[in-house]
């Protein structure tokens, strides 16, 4: 079986190819890491000239009227077609973290659910440490870190005999971060509703690129970032998304202007808006905000089950030829081979997996730059977005790494660590 044509074969039959000529592509160079951070959009670029030069530059205030204060309605509802949601249930703004923070601290003050806050060994470090600051908020002052037989794959069945015995609020990613596992979304969330409790779910490594349809998932609660899959740009305002059938009972704990039902009134007395608004707080990040609407607008033009599609076709080309080609060289495949276990990022373990990386980002003469990214202790993680990622690129990526390997060429690199990574 020739893989290099299968490759070839692939991309030349893939309807999403061109959207790839639609964002900023560095010449000689595979990038793998839109898991982390997304390619830019070349509109991206005109829309932010644009503001810059003519609705700041130009007409100043005048532009809150004219264009940033309907823009980020025009982005809450892009994103409630996204996800399936109510336009009405989700907003865009703030960081992941901060919206996290809200949704957890409100559930666990509106008497809804028992004040218990649990979490599992697979999520995000980051959600773990909002987490563990709302601990003097719950009954016993303390949450509860499920740890599984390993921090790759979550055991579905100790999760639920966790919700069972200690029912409650539950904060889990997705997609994980490390291993690109995939929760049964709907499954879980029926089985938490059955046993009194909630899960509040980071879509960070999924959004863009999985299915999230929220009503039919059943999912009352959900956060995520936008820069990832969205390509919304490096530290781009995240979402927040908030079912009717527990909005009402929630209040923000920060009481901001722009949460204000008439924040233009300039009243003295906070009265919360009665809708999603409630969650906002301060003055919308409109700079930031911009290429939000610009990589909304690519993936919903693309359509989020095309996109999935093809996320499943590259996951399963590349799983192949990492069996092919690399696991007779001590290298491990850590993400579930089952697709539908999986989200659009493979992991592959090996020792050296540092100083591979630092070889694949250098590139040589004989190869492109390849720009993956690194997870201690020995994790490579290769990110495919199909909206700019083809087989053929994953290919070449994978003969890299064989040759690296054959070669022993990490024997010639330092292992120091850079603090991105």
């Amino acid at each position: 079986m020739d893989l290099n044509k299968i490759a070839l074969e692939k991309d030349s039959h893939d309807d999403l190819k061109k959207f790839k000529s639609k964002f900023l592509n560095n010449s000689n160079e595979i990038y793998l890491d839109g898991n982390s951070l997304g390619k830019l959009p070349l509109k991206s670029i005109e829309n932010l000239n644009e503001t810059i030069n003519k609705q700041w530059g130009q007409n100043l205030i005048r532009s809150w009227n004219d264009n940033w204060l309907k823009m980020s309605e025009k982005i809450n509802f892009k994103m409630s077609k996204l996800i399936n949601s109510d336009n009405d249930e989700v907003l865009v703004g703030e960081s992941t973290s901060v919206n996290l923070y809200k949704i957890l601290y409100c559930l666990l003050n509106s008497n809804q659910y028992k004040k218990t806050l649990v979490t599992d060994c697979l999520n995000f470090p980051s959600d773990n440490y909002i987490i563990e600051g709302l601990k003097d908020y719950t009954e016993k002052k303390e949450i509860s870190i499920l740890n599984y037989n390993n921090n790759l794959s979550c055991k579905i069945d100790v999760l639920k005999k966790s919700i069972q015995e200690n029912p409650g609020i539950y904060c889990l990613s997705l997609v994980t971060y490390k291993s690109s596992f995939l929760y049964p979304i709907k499954e879980l969330n029926e089985f938490a509703e059955n046993n009194k409790s909630i899960i509040v779910w980071d879509c960070s490594h999924a959004i863009g690129v999985i299915n999230i349809d929220v009503k039919d998932s059943k999912t009352k609660a959900a956060i995520g970032c936008t820069y990832k899959f969205l390509n919304g740009g490096p530290g781009s305002p995240s979402f927040l998304y908030v079912s009717k059938d527990i909005l009402s009972h929630l209040q923000n704990p920060i009481k901001g202007w722009f949460g204000h039902s008439k924040p233009f009134n300039f009243e003295n007395k906070y009265k919360p808006a009665d809708n999603i608004n409630k969650f906002n707080a301060g003055t919308p990040s409109v700079l930031s905000l911009i290429p939000v609407n610009t990589g909304l607008d690519i993936v919903l033009e693309a359509g989020i089950t095309n996109i999935r599609n093809k996320s499943i076709e590259l996951g399963e080309y590349l799983i192949k030829i990492i069996k092919d080609e690399l696991l007779k060289f001590d290298v491990k495949i850590a993400s579930p081979i089952e697709s539908s276990s999986r989200g659009s990022h493979i992991t592959i373990q090996h020792k050296e997996a540092w100083r591979i990386c630092k070889l694949l980002i250098k590139g040589d003469e004989t190869r492109k730059k390849i720009i993956p990214d690194f997870r201690p202790e020995d994790n490579i993680r290769l990110g495919f977005s199909p909206l700019y990622v083809s087989f053929i690129d994953l290919f070449e990526t994978v003969i890299a790494i064989k040759t690296i390997l054959e070669n022993k060429e990490y024997l010639k690199i330092d292992n120091s660590k850079s603090e991105v990574t």
